[in-house]
């Protein structure tokens, strides 16, 4: 959700208080999935927003700046109110348009999603939403993509994980299911990762590759 359907704007906006370096966002966030990684490789499960708190304690420290509670509520705070894309709406309709499932998931907990999906109004266009609290484990690890297509009946090879994360769309290839990238940032997807099955920069685009696909 976050960045592929979320635009990170405002908490860009947030971390530029604080944090000369550009890149201190990014950082934050790489951080955080390295934790949720290795907690998950080791079998030890916390919930990701309790994750987030304590990479942002790390990069306050690291940095030798002090962070208070009230700072720390206000940036993680606006993790719950970011934006959708421009393109997301669109796209989402005319998946709903021609009867194809919208399935949300994240790392987040169900009251995180329900929240972020509610504030960027598009709550209404998905017909369902999952945490990877369901199964204890983060993403990429496959325990999570598979607990959904068995509680939404559907077969691995009817699913398509939509992500603008290399490593999210790996773990959900992994698992079995199809995959389509969206480009929201110049990066290069990995090499080393399995390629996804579409790719595309504008996410109506991306869905229009998946429902002449699946038609």
């Amino acid at each position: 959700m976050n960045e592929t359907l979320l635009n990170l704007s405002l908490l860009e906006k947030q971390f530029d208080k604080h944090f000369e370096d550009k890149y201190a966002l990014k950082y934050w966030f790489t951080k955080l999935l390295h934790s949720s990684t290795v907690m998950g490789i080791m079998g030890v499960y916390k919930d990701f927003g309790e994750l987030a708190a304590v990479a942002l304690e790390q990069l306050f420290y690291e940095n030798e700046l002090a962070l208070s509670q009230e700072t720390k509520n206000e940036i993680l705070g606006a993790f719950k109110k970011l934006p959708a894309y421009d393109d997301v709406r669109p796209a989402l309709e005319l998946l709903r348009a021609n009867d194809i499932r919208v399935v949300a998931l994240s790392n987040s907990s169900l009251e995180m999603i329900k929240e972020q999906l509610s504030n960027a109004s598009i709550m209404d266009l998905f017909d369902s939403y999952y945490s990877v609290d369901d199964v204890s484990k983060y993403k990429p690890f496959e325990d999570i993509y598979l607990s959904v297509a068995q509680q939404e009946n559907l077969t691995l090879e009817d699913i398509f994980m939509v992500a603008t994360h290399d490593w999210d769309l790996f773990g959900a290839k992994k698992a079995g299911l199809s995959t389509a990238y969206i480009s929201r940032k110049r990066e290069i997807y990995h090499p080393f990762y399995t390629p996804a099955n579409f790719t595309a920069t504008d996410m109506t685009d991306l869905m229009r590759q998946i429902f002449n696909f699946k038609s």
